[in-house]
């Protein structure tokens, strides 16, 4: 019979003791939040984002964080980054990718084509080349856990994200396929699927009229946007030992909202 699998790290512990991760879109929002939380997990992380400047306001000098600018549909950059960060942190646990881009949020008749190519490449080719990149070092190294963000708009069909949402959809499967070839490596794939989250890229399409943020409170069965910290914590129990048998999963992190399917706003006792 099979030998019972180790025992899991003790629960005390800092959950990401030990942990070297590489972050994408560390810059802002979900990466940057991500990045906080894993150093207070007791990860070593190498942050990367496009905005160089950016980055560097946000983690120049921090004792457990080290920098690296990064566009993630550079395949020679994803390199170059991925090598940055194995011989940084002397080699590679983990990858969440964060980095993305938000949808026009235009009718479909009326997006040019040419924004409806950049917003699919930086979320889902930027995805598969971090992964594909970073695979390549963690499978030779004997596995680990890489994150993708995929979106509740990638699972349920939403009007004037036609670029956005196909792409997410696209990395959920992207989650899958890759789980299912790198599982046997021990090398884990999942991907969260967030709603609506207090990040730059929401304020800004509240800004311009392209979402209604009471609205969405009021769609949302527990009657608020998602933070930062809710999609960072869930990251960290994805790249934790204590995920160690998920694979392949795509996990909402929605404060309910696919769950309901009612006709208006959530009714609450």
């Amino acid at each position: 019979m099979p030998q019972a699998a180790s025992s899991f790290s003790d629960p005390a512990l800092p959950l990401l003791r030990g942990k070297r991760i590489l972050v994408t879109g560390a810059a802002s929002g979900i990466g940057r939040g991500a990045v906080d939380v894993f150093v207070q997990a007791g990860a070593r992380v190498v942050a990367t984002d496009r905005d160089a400047d950016l980055l560097a306001e946000a983690w120049g000098g921090h004792a457990h964080v080290s920098v690296k600018p990064l566009d993630v549909i550079d395949e020679a950059q994803c390199e170059d980054a991925v090598a940055f960060a194995v011989d940084r942190l002397g080699g590679l646990d983990g990858v969440l990718n964060s980095a993305g881009i938000s949808d026009i949020v235009s009718p479909a008749t009326e997006i040019a084509i040419e924004d409806w190519q950049r917003i699919v490449d930086v979320n889902l080719r930027g995805s598969f080349l971090v992964a594909r990149t970073a695979a390549r070092h963690m499978l030779a190294a004997g596995g680990g856990s890489i994150v993708l963000i995929s979106s509740v708009n990638g699972i349920a069909g939403i009007p004037r994200r036609h670029a956005y949402g196909p792409a997410k959809a696209a990395i959920a499967q992207l989650t899958r396929t890759l789980a299912c070839e790198w599982g046997g490596a021990a090398l884990r794939v999942n991907a969260l699927a967030p709603t609506y989250i207090n990040t730059p890229m929401i304020v800004r399409l509240a800004a311009e009229g392209k979402v209604d943020l009471d609205r969405l409170r009021r769609r949302t069965p527990m009657g608020r946007l998602g933070e930062v910290e809710d999609i960072a914590q869930a990251a960290c129990f994805l790249l934790s030992d204590q995920s160690r048998y998920i694979t392949g999963a795509i996990l909402p992190v929605d404060g309910g909202w696919l769950a309901y399917g009612g006709p208006g706003d959530v009714v609450t006792a």
